[in-house]
């Protein structure tokens, strides 16, 4: 069973930083499709970034050009550096792992963290 472990989470002053960070234990980050996701109380699950095998990125506009997703193979580890915080990022963080069925393709099943809790006080 696969399994990831989400960290770095914590409470920054709005315009901080944060870098999350996943590892990933049982599956190689470098054969999967990784993403993070976030929810914030009161809201649906929304995708946040993902990556690729082969290394392709897609953002939700709401964190383009502020958020960067990347992963390390040598450590199994995916990454979310976050700039530029706000408050309404406040939202508990999930990492998501799913088959590589191609470069840019991907497919059930999924596995998913226990989260990561963003804070980003006004």
């Amino acid at each position: 069973q696969v399994q990831l472990v989400e960290s770095g989470g914590g409470s920054v002053e709005n315009g901080g930083s944060l870098r999350l960070s996943c590892e990933v234990s049982r599956a190689s980050v470098s054969n999967y499709c990784m993403a993070w996701f976030r929810q914030a109380p009161g809201k649906e699950r929304e995708r946040v970034a993902q990556v690729f095998r082969d290394g392709m990125t897609t953002y939700a506009d709401s964190v383009k050009g502020r958020f960067t997703i990347s992963k390390d193979n040598a450590k199994n580890t995916l990454y979310l550096q976050m700039s530029s915080l706000k408050p309404e990022d406040n939202a508990m963080y999930y990492c998501r792992a799913l088959s590589a069925t191609g470069d840019n393709s991907c497919s059930l099943p999924d596995y998913w963290g226990q989260g990561t809790q963003v804070t980003v006080s006004s």
